[in-house]
């Protein structure tokens, strides 16, 4: 029988609520949170706060337009490296935080490549600029290749809480 992961938290159904009350929207007050789960203020503060303390909230964000803030090119990018050494990949995730065009990187399998970066820019030209100057540049990348998105089809923040028990 699997282990379940020390990570993981018991969630009871009201703490569900509130999660997924906060994902979707997460400029709730409390009291309109508590008044949603039908609680009382203070209990549901306290749960909120445990919820935090136990880094299931990580931190609240405010979501904003892409496109009418003329970013409106999202590119997918896999990264090859020529070597896979710890210092390697270290190097490259740290050389990567520093961008904020990047919102997303994953370090992935099953693919002829180790990275996979979500980059959003303005335009071709500004992609084609940090392709060249920033991606590239990094030490140990040995591989490109770009996709574009066409259209976000599912963009959501927001995890499967149905899984909790």
């Amino acid at each position: 029988m699997p282990k379940k992961s020390q990570s993981m938290i018991k969630i009871d159904r009201i703490d569900r609520s509130i999660l997924e009350l906060l994902q979707d929207n997460g400029e709730l007050t409390n009291q309109e949170v508590a008044d949603k789960v039908g609680l009382s203020p203070s209990p549901c503060l306290r749960r909120v706060r445990a919820l935090e303390k136990a880094g299931i909230i990580v931190k609240r964000v405010t979501l904003l337009d892409h496109k009418k803030l003329g970013l409106a090119l999202t590119a997918i990018i896999l990264i090859g490296m020529d070597r896979h050494t710890p210092e390697r990949f270290a190097t490259f995730e740290a050389k990567v935080a520093e961008y904020p065009e990047v919102q997303e990187c994953y370090l992935i399998t099953g693919q002829d490549a180790d990275y996979m970066l979500k980059v959003v820019v303005p335009d071709m030209d500004q992609y084609h600029h940090f392709l060249l100057n920033h991606i590239t540049r990094i030490q140990g990348v040995s591989g490109v290749h770009s996709s574009f998105v066409l259209r976000r089809v599912i963009d959501s923040s927001a995890l499967p809480l149905r899984y909790l028990s």
